[in-house]
């Protein structure tokens, strides 16, 4: 357990017994399958993409909307949701959502049309707001101290690699299966969650003099989704498109909104800005948005290189993503006790230098000859660096929150998580596209024109067109393939800047060890937190 962290165990009422070993071990098993549930709708759709454009006779915008609205949705309702789960009992917001979610992926696996499948992803996004703060926001206020580290091991190891796990199963059922079967997988984790859900996770509540932070919920929501947008949509509609231009300037005036809104309502505001002081919210949160745009920025180079450049399929593509999942697990398992033995600053420090030097080794050595054992060392120093580091920095950011409030600590961090992603991708994938571009451009000489036009849009453009060049086939493909590495290395040393300044950002400023959690300054601001236990733990008369 880290030392930043000592939010008190919940206290139960009615004289009852706090949960038993083996009721804290069902807990965990319950929350984790409802958060795999949701991580795994993330990324599943994406390897159905071809197959879902077909049936519906739907565009490529249109595509792309069904995969993001889903997370468009998550991001911006996080905070309130997470906000109104403290308030109207975790237990029941986290049965409600897993009640819609499952109910919305049978929708969505049914779904006749892509309109239809975009009211189903909405309703799932809505109710994957409900469940995913709820998941850690159970574990920090039901498990003591002394074990609640392994157990946010546990849930941060899900969050970091549940994605990939989730979209090796996904293109497994696509292969063997139909890509409507990809729906059965969350919705099954669903309802075992929620059966064990109802049966052993106590609830918990708060008690709050100051009513709901309305305005507040509604600026947050529109901020996360004027921003989330730009990201998705920028790289496909253009930066400078209306629309764009439009939303982001919507997200950027309700985000300054909701700063100085909850300055104004001080301690009776949905989420204390003023928090952000302390060093282990801010360190918390800026190692999330780094790392996880870093991962999600990984996989966007990843699977272009698998696919375009090595040929390999889906399925085996995101194979090869698995050893960087499986260290990236284990070490966020790993890093409760070593945070707890050195110090959660030196954990996070060492995992962010540990991911600069994977996406170092991976720029240095990727290569189209060397293939996959050229990238491999540094996907594994990559996984063990994020697994090191995710876990202190979730510690962190719940520990600088009441216990009272654990519900919007999980949202912010899950919102940081998702905000993270969408910039990562964006970012990292402009950069390799602009590396791409920069270095085909010299290496077109004698392609034919509208083939030569067409290659510089991507590599798989450029595989795509590559036969109909006839003798030069060959000479493009290799062009397009050595051109994407050169992008890659681009992307890869960008990453390797922006790691480098968190590790002297962490080593200066990060988590003071041996310090508690932030509370609410000032007098009249407790809350106190009501739990309830489960009758079967309850103890006999």
């Amino acid at each position: 357990m880290s030392h930043h962290q000592h939010l008190p165990a919940a206290a139960p009422l009615n004289g009852a017994n706090p949960p038993d070993a083996r009721q804290l071990r069902t807990i965990l098993v319950a929350v984790s399958l409802a958060l795999m549930a949701v991580i795994a709708s993330v990324s599943g759709l994406n390897v159905a993409q071809t197959h879902m454009a077909v049936e519906f006779g739907a565009s490529q915008p249109t595509i792309l909307w069904i995969i993001n609205v889903y997370t468009l949705v998550l991001a911006a309702l996080l905070l309130p949701l997470g906000a109104l789960g403290d308030r109207l009992g975790r237990k029941p917001m986290l049965i409600t959502g897993l009640v819609v979610f499952g109910a919305a992926g049978v929708l969505a696996g049914l779904a006749p049309s892509a309109g239809i499948m975009i009211a189903a992803r909405v309703a799932a996004g809505v109710s994957a707001a409900m469940i995913m703060p709820i998941t850690l926001a159970v574990l920090t206020s039901t498990f003591p101290e002394e074990q609640r580290g392994k157990a946010i091991g546990v849930w941060t190891g899900i969050a970091g690699g549940g994605g990939i796990l989730g979209m090796f199963l996904s293109a497994l059922l696509v292969d063997v299966a139909d890509w409507r079967w990809l729906f059965a997988l969350p919705v099954v984790l669903a309802a075992v969650a929620l059966a064990m859900t109802a049966k052993s996770v106590p609830n918990s509540r708060e008690h709050s003099a100051h009513s709901f932070d309305a305005l507040g919920a509604l600026l947050s929501a529109v901020a996360v989704a004027g921003l989330i947008f730009v990201l998705q949509e920028g790289p496909e509609r253009g930066w400078t498109a209306p629309v764009t231009v439009g939303s982001l300037a919507v997200g950027v005036l309700a985000a300054a909104g909701f700063v100085a809104w909850e300055l104004r309502r001080r301690d009776a505001s949905l989420l204390d800005v003023r928090l952000f002081r302390e060093r282990g919210l801010a360190g918390g949160s800026l190692t999330l948005l780094v790392v996880f745009g870093v991962q999600a920025g990984i996989a966007v180079v990843l699977f272009p290189f698998f696919q375009a450049v090595l040929g390999w399929s889906g399925l085996l593509s995101t194979v090869a993503m698995m050893p960087m999942a499986v260290t990236m697990m284990t070490a966020s398992g790993l890093a409760p006790r070593m945070a707890a033995r050195a110090g959660a600053r030196l954990t996070m420090t060492l995992g962010v230098a540990l991911g600069a030097l994977g996406l170092a080794l991976m720029a240095l050595f990727v290569s189209v000859e060397g293939g996959y054992p050229s990238i491999l060392a540094g996907m594994l120093a990559m996984g063990i660096g994020m697994g090191l580091s995710m876990t202190p920095s979730t510690e962190a950011i719940t520990g600088s929150l009441p216990r009272a409030e654990q519900g919007v600590a999980s949202a912010l961090n899950d919102v940081t998580r998702e905000f993270g992603t969408a910039l990562g991708v964006a970012m990292l994938g402009a950069l390799l596209s602009a590396g791409y571009r920069g270095a085909i451009d010299d290496k077109l000489d004698g392609i034919p024109r509208g083939a030569a036009g067409t290659a510089r849009e991507g590599i798989a453009n450029a595989v795509e067109a590559a036969p109909g060049t006839g003798t030069h086939s060959q000479d493009l493909i290799h062009a397009a393939q050595q051109s994407f590495v050169a992008g890659w290395q681009q992307a890869m040393w960008a990453g390797v800047a922006v790691m480098g300044v968190l590790c002297a950002f962490l080593a200066l400023r990060g988590p003071k060890d041996g310090h508690g959690g932030a509370s609410r300054p000032g007098p009249g601001t407790r809350r106190t937190d009501e739990r309830e236990v489960p009758p079967q733990v309850r103890p006999t008369r």
